[in-house]
């Protein structure tokens, strides 16, 4: 099996949203091609970085890699009530 890791919960945050790949890239200002290749898992020369991550969980509505990279460093997140 696969294991996760916090560009693959990327790319699952974007399949998942229901807004097409194409469009997160146009809303966070990135080239589509760009784009795929930062959250492909197995695309070890390119890299997602912060500042992209933090825009595609804003255009997705998604927290699962944030998430993610709080609980491998042995955290958990507390949303707001």
């Amino acid at each position: 099996m696969f294991e996760k890791n916090v560009t693959k919960v990327v790319q699952d945050c974007i399949l998942d949203s229901g807004i097409q790949a194409k469009v997160v890239a146009e809303k966070i200002k990135k080239p589509y091609s760009t784009l795929m290749r930062e959250i492909n898992p197995f695309d070890t020369s390119a890299k997602l970085g912060a500042e992209t991550l933090l825009e595609i969980m804003k255009v997705t509505a998604d927290i699962r890699p944030l998430q993610f990279m709080a609980q491998e460093m042995g955290y958990s997140l507390i949303g707001e009530a």
